[in-house]
């Protein structure tokens, strides 16, 4: 994949232009840019950066009023001056940094959680309760894989909390190697399953690394690669997990990789009422007290709290809820799509 080539090429041949007469040449470039990618599009399928080339070049051809037919130029010598900063001398294991550079504009991003017995919030913010015992993928895409192992939150109960989370970085060029994490209950590690702590001996090995925010409760892994934050938690007798992706990163999946519970959410098979009904193992009111101390508005976050409090009878189910509202809080682009009201 020669997408660099295609991506010095165009920097080379618009950093000469300023003001408000570039138009007719920065057209030029543009079209000489798409044919660029055009050439390589075959042996680039899979990669981020080609991907991102092609919708950028969309973008500002609208935003400049470039028609898609018209002339192109021969690719122009990169500037010599030493001084001069090429893409190629970006760090390209640095997505957001690549990202602004390539499109004048920070990207977009989504998030998702997992917490509870087991509550899903979608990066589409749709919100529901789980049954789903065993095995399933919350992400399943060409970049992460993400698997939750749930268990009966008691025995004879319908709801369930995951026990086990498994994440997966796939191999990445130059940036890393793959990585696999894996906790479980009174078991979350502050390294990948092979005991390192980033993404290893590769030139942007840094790009991925794990901190402990809370030992033996809470991580903290970034993939700067990938524009990429997660978060795995244990509350009670429980794991969350959060994550705050780059929006081509969530979306770069085929029609096969279609469960991720993160994308569609449970099945529809797999939803849980919040409003149980029989006795709980704690009063609803007593369950409305506990968790209204952790979390005063009465959103999904309060109605999953006071489902899992009332369900399990533990009253640390509160520290999930207010877990996933804080990574919420930190991980959301919008902070107006904080709270859910349902």
């Amino acid at each position: 994949c020669k997408i660099l080539r295609c991506n010095s090429e165009y920097v080379a041949a618009t950093l000469p232009l300023r003001g408000p007469g570039r138009g007719a040449a920065f057209c030029t470039a543009l079209r000489s840019y798409s044919r660029c990618t055009r050439r390589t599009a075959r042996t680039c399928r899979g990669d981020l950066a080609f991907h991102s080339a092609v919708h950028g070049i969309e973008d500002l051809m609208i935003q400049n009023n470039c028609s898609k037919e018209g002339p192109t130029a021969p690719p122009r010598p990169r500037p010599p001056a030493p001084d001069r900063q090429g893409f190629e001398s970006l760090d390209v294991c640095d997505y957001e940094r690549s990202f602004l550079y390539k499109h004048g504009r920070p990207p977009a991003f989504q998030h998702c959680a997992a917490f509870g017995d087991p509550h899903i919030r979608t990066f589409h913010h749709d919100f529901h309760t789980c049954r789903v015992e065993g095995s399933w993928p919350l992400l399943d895409n060409d970049y992460l894989f993400v698997q939750a192992t749930s268990s009966p939150v008691a025995e004879g109960s319908n709801a369930t909390v995951t026990s086990k989370l498994t994440i997966i970085f796939k191999n990445m060029k130059e940036c890393i190697d793959q990585k696999v994490y894996q906790a479980e209950l009174d078991n979350v590690p502050a390294a990948f399953q092979d005991g390192s702590v980033n993404g290893g001996a590769r030139p942007g090995g840094s790009s991925l690394a794990i901190r402990e925010r809370s030992p033996g409760r809470h991580v903290e892994i970034r993939a700067a690669y990938i524009g990429t934050t997660i978060a795995v938690r244990q509350a009670g007798r429980q794991l969350s997990f959060s994550i705050r992706a780059a929006e081509e990163v969530a979306r770069a999946f085929t029609e096969e990789q279609d469960l991720q519970l993160c994308v569609g959410g449970c099945p529809r098979s797999q939803r849980l009422s919040r409003s149980p009904r029989g006795r709980g193992r704690v009063a609803a009111d007593t369950a409305r007290a506990l968790c209204r101390e952790m979390l005063p508005v009465e959103d999904v976050y309060f109605q999953s709290c006071v489902f899992d409090v009332v369900t399990s009878g533990d009253a640390n189910f509160t520290m999930a809820a207010r877990g996933a509202l804080e990574d919420a809080r930190l991980f959301l682009p919008d902070a107006e799509k904080l709270h859910i009201f349902q």
